[in-house]
């Protein structure tokens, strides 16, 4: 919980009791690997935090081939944007790699919220942009280099994934395929 918190405190927009609040609010959810947060095609009518364990989003493309579009690590959160504030289905899916500890909050209980704190929806907005910032940061290097260009920069950026997630989630990430990238682990042995 102390994780959400410092998490809740970005920006410094929400006071001490209103943090506390807001984490008060969130439950605890346990996933197996291989749960999913949100199914493909389902409302994302909940907001995670995760406080253990890795999660990944994925979409499935053609000949219902699944791509990991990236992972949610400890002390960030997991939600479809899209689906969430507009209800609509999701078009990806978010599944535990491992046993995950995340910290869930309905959109219900979130809205109302909002109401209670008005400051939410500017810290929600941060969050969300320095979110997104994150993502296009951390996906930028897969449009560069060879893919074990690719999987070095992925080792030196996320050692706890590349040691945690199975090889075939970290392949489809990179945009290789699974022989590529156990081909490529051989050669730097």
């Amino acid at each position: 919980m102390e994780s959400l918190k410092n998490a809740l405190t970005f920006g410094g927009i929400l006071s001490e009791k209103e943090v506390e609040h807001v984490a008060s609010s969130f439950e605890v959810e346990w996933l197996d690997s291989g749960d999913n947060f949100l199914k493909l095609g389902g409302y994302s009518n909940h907001i995670g935090f995760v406080d253990e364990g890795i999660l990944r989003v994925f979409i499935v493309g053609g000949e219902a081939e699944e791509t990991t579009k990236y992972f949610v690590r400890k002390g960030q959160f997991a939600l479809d944007i899209e689906s969430f504030y507009e209800d609509s289905p999701s078009r990806s899916a978010i599944q535990a790699v491992v046993k995950s500890k995340i910290l869930s909050i309905s959109r219900k209980k979130w809205n109302r919220l909002y109401e209670e704190i008005p400051k939410l929806y500017i810290l929600t907005k941060s969050l969300t942009e320095a979110g997104l910032l994150n993502k296009i940061k951390d996906n930028e290097f897969l449009d560069f280099g060879s893919a074990k260009d690719k999987y070095l920069e992925f080792i030196k950026r996320y050692p706890d994934l590349a040691v945690k997630v199975p090889q075939k989630y970290i392949a489809s990430y990179l945009q290789i395929t699974p022989q590529s990238l156990s081909r490529i682990r051989k050669e730097l042995l």
